[in-house]
């Protein structure tokens, strides 16, 4: 078992056995397996980014509610490295191509400054493939929170 399913927010585990379930003995579940009334409570944190064979590499597909929200704008049909959410873009498409490379699950727990304020933010990529061997999707399930924000603005 990895280090950090012990300390990640308990719905990055809840994702993650989704996700190994929909493997079904396979290496990775490939997008037709993943039901979205199935995952109807983490949507708004999920994005999904096609693997090209292009210079673009990774583009974005789909961006949950709370993605866009928290970004202020939607990224949809742009590469990341155009339109990255992180620290730099170098450190964005790192984390997706390690999952593309090693076609298995990749966290990480990053809090970075953007723009106007400071986020604490926990990502699970989740590789897809419609050949079972091709990581031709990725799934990011992200729980974000502005560090910024103290408990009484939460409310």
């Amino acid at each position: 078992m990895a280090d950090w399913l012990d300390t990640c927010h308990p719905d990055v585990r809840v994702v993650l056995e989704y996700w190994q379930r929909k493997c079904a003995g396979r290496a990775m579940p490939s997008r037709s397996d993943i039901d979205p009334s199935e995952l109807r409570n983490f949507l708004p944190h999920i994005t999904l980014v096609d693997v090209v064979d292009d210079p673009r590499r990774f583009v974005y597909r789909l961006i949950g509610t709370a993605e866009v929200e928290l970004r202020g704008y939607d990224p949809t049909g742009k590469a990341v490295a155009d339109a990255y959410f992180a620290t730099s873009a170098e450190e964005a498409l790192k984390h997706y191509e390690a999952t593309r490379t090693s076609r298995t699950p990749h966290y990480i727990a990053d809090p970075f400054q953007a723009v106007d304020r400071f986020i604490g933010e926990e990502d699970l990529f989740l590789p897809l493939s419609n050949d079972g061997e091709t990581v031709n999707m990725i799934m990011v399930f992200s729980i974000s929170r502005d560090l910024f924000q103290s408990d009484d603005d939460a409310d």
